[in-house]
């Protein structure tokens, strides 16, 4: 796990409520925030979206930890709850954030990276398929990986790997089922190609099943 990099976000407290505050604080590139959890009641604030944007799009994304520096309340480490986008612009509209407890376990959902060629791509042209690209752990904050890392270098054709084939780590409890499909490797099969029916030259033209009356009458002349 690579080392944390300090963030600090400073907001303020939001005392007005409803669409029409949300649209004031959105206008002044903010962006309203509710915090929840830990030792303490909820509180309302908002802070700058460049900032909060600036986060979700880092490499840790929505799993970042940072400190909310709320003015007249205090300075918490928290996390991403739950975000809402506007899915017009991409914009972040709003952000519940989780008050973290230093020792409190959290639970959280974090990205699983395939690792290695398998055997069965190498050795035998089958494709690798990934099933699931994320699992749901419990652990300490300090303790939360950017992702796990999953070896798939031993599948060969038609095996499969399962979220209990992912090694134990004395620091991390995964929620996610363990009978729960990663990875399979697959065998691509072409799809049978017909021969090409050859025109023949000097096609008899269709025989003509019978005559119109016209056609009888202009015979008969």
């Amino acid at each position: 796990m690579a080392e944390r990099k300090e963030i600090t976000v400073r907001a303020e407290q939001r005392a007005g409520r409803g669409k029409n505050d949300a649209r004031r604080l959105r206008s002044r590139g903010m962006v309203p925030l509710t915090v929840y959890g830990g030792e303490g009641e909820p509180v309302s604030a908002a802070a700058q979206l460049r900032e909060l944007a600036a986060i979700l799009r880092s490499d840790t994304g929505h799993n970042t930890i940072f400190t909310l520096d709320v003015e007249g309340v205090g300075a918490h480490q928290v996390l991403f709850l739950d975000r809402q986008i506007d899915p017009l612009h991409g914009r972040l509209m709003h952000a519940d954030l989780r008050r973290l407890v230093r020792g409190q376990k959290v639970e959280i959902t974090v990205p699983l990276h395939l690792v290695g060629e398998p055997a069965g791509v190498r050795d035998e042209s089958g494709v690798l398929e990934q099933i699931v690209r994320e699992i749901e752990i419990s652990c300490r904050p300090d303790d939360i990986p950017d992702a796990i890392d999953v070896d798939v270098s031993s599948l060969g054709v038609h095996d499969v790997l399962h979220v209990s084939d992912i090694p134990a780590d004395e620091n991390i409890e995964i929620l996610t089922s363990p009978e729960t499909v990663i990875a399979t490797v697959g065998v691509v099969r072409e799809e049978e190609v017909l021969p090409a029916v050859p025109v023949e030259e000097g096609l008899v033209e269709p025989e003509v099943i019978g005559k119109g009356k016209k056609e009888e009458e202009e015979s008969e002349k």
